[in-house]
This record gives C-alpha cells, sequence and structure tokens, in this order.
C-alpha cells in the first residue's frame, strides 16, 4: 500500500496509525501547492481534491478522507483497541471524538491556513479553537486520552492537528493539560517513528 502525506498534515495520524497496527505502507510525498507527488505525476489523480491522506491498496483503489483511512487501517488489521469494535457503545465514542476533531479542531485551523481567508474570518476561527481547545483541557483533567483511558484513533488525529498550533501562534501552555496529552503522545515509539520519516523529529 501507499500512503500519500505531506509532512506534518493530517496526514501524519495515518502515518501513525500505519505504524500502530504494525500495517506496511510505502510512504510518497505530495506537494499539495503544486499537486503533484514525488516521482512525479499529477496527484489529482490519486487525491481528486489534491489533499492528503490517501491510501493507494494494493489492488489500485484509493481511500481518501483522513477518518476513513484511519478506520481502514485500524479495522483491516483488527485493531479492536484504536477502534472498537462496530456495534459497540465504544465504537460509537471513538466515532464522536473522530468527527469533533475533524469538525471542530482541524476546520477552524483549516481556515487560518488558507490565504484567502478574511481576517475577521480568522478571527473567528481563533475564538471557535481557544474554546474547543479549554473543553478539552476540562476533559483531560480526568482522562489520558479522548475516549479515555486507552489511545485511539481520534488521539493520532488530535495530535496532528495540535502539531499546527505552533504555527499558528497558539500557546498549549495556557491549557496545561492539553499540552501533557500532547507530549504523552508524542512519546509514543510510533509517533516518535512517524515524525522521523516525515522529517519533524
Amino acid at each position: 500500500m501507499k500512503l500519500y502525506y505531506s509532512p506534518g498534515a493530517c496526514s501524519l495520524a495515518s502515518n501513525i496509525i500505519a505504524r500502530e497496527t504494525n500495517t506496511p505502507v510505502t510512504l510518497v510525498k505530495a506537494d499539495l501547492g503544486k499537486k503533484t507527488y514525488e516521482g512525479g505525476g499529477d496527484f489529482t489523480k490519486i487525491s481528486p481534491f489534491g489533499y492528503v491522506p490517501a491510501l493507494e491498496l494494493d489492488n489500485g483503489s484509493v481511500i481518501t478522507e483522513g477518518p476513513s483511512v484511519l478506520q481502514y487501517l485500524a479495522e483491516s488489521a483488527g485493531n479492536t483497541t484504536l477502534a472498537p469494535a462496530p456495534g459497540t457503545p465504544e465504537r460509537y465514542t471513538m466515532l464522536s471524538w473522530l468527527n469533533f476533531v475533524s469538525t471542530e479542531l482541524h476546520g477552524p485551523f483549516g481556515m487560518l491556513f488558507s490565504g484567502a481567508m478574511p481576517d475577521a474570518a480568522k478571527d473567528l476561527a481563533r475564538t471557535k479553537i481557544a474554546a474547543r481547545f479549554k473543553s478539552l483541557d476540562m476533559h483531560l483533567a480526568s482522562n489520558d486520552y479522548l475516549t479515555g483511558k486507552e489511545f485511539r484513533l481520534p488521539d493520532a488525529y488530535a495530535f496532528a492537528v495540535l502539531g499546527w498550533a505552533p504555527k499558528m501562534k497558539i500557546d498549549l501552555a495556557a491549557y496545561p493539560n492539553l499540552a501533557a496529552y500532547r507530549d504523552r503522545i508524542a512519546a509514543r515509539p510510533t509517533v516518535q517513528a512517524a515524525l522521523k520519516s516525515e522529517g519533524l523529529a
């Protein structure tokens, strides 16, 4: 399988989960600005919208959208810790947090990265991020990870998004539980390996 990624993008979560599940993937670096990938080629022929992650399976089919890629990696490996079995309450708690990270964290950060976004919209995005970080900080005061005691798919995704805070000059020192959570995830060997593979460690 091939995992198309951009260093430090949300595809970092898929890189982490591939390592957590011992799933062999070949990393292929994509240039999101030029919509190309290393070795030459039009990235939009792999990922129609031109963004990562994109997971190309051995049969040539491609899975896009981060949450879908994460679930595929965990389920194809039979890992019910990272992704609890369908039909269980734990599964829906995990999915709730996966959607939270996608819409409530990734979405506002995406607005900050957009050069076309008006300053007023970026101010609203910063306000929303601050509110969500405050809520997460309270939640993590009594939970090691988003769903409780176990590291799961949403945690890998949240870690990737939290990595964008310094670039946007958002200081996690104001959220000590959230900062400790980020550091706890960063200490995982799989996370260190993923960061190193993307030139981020």
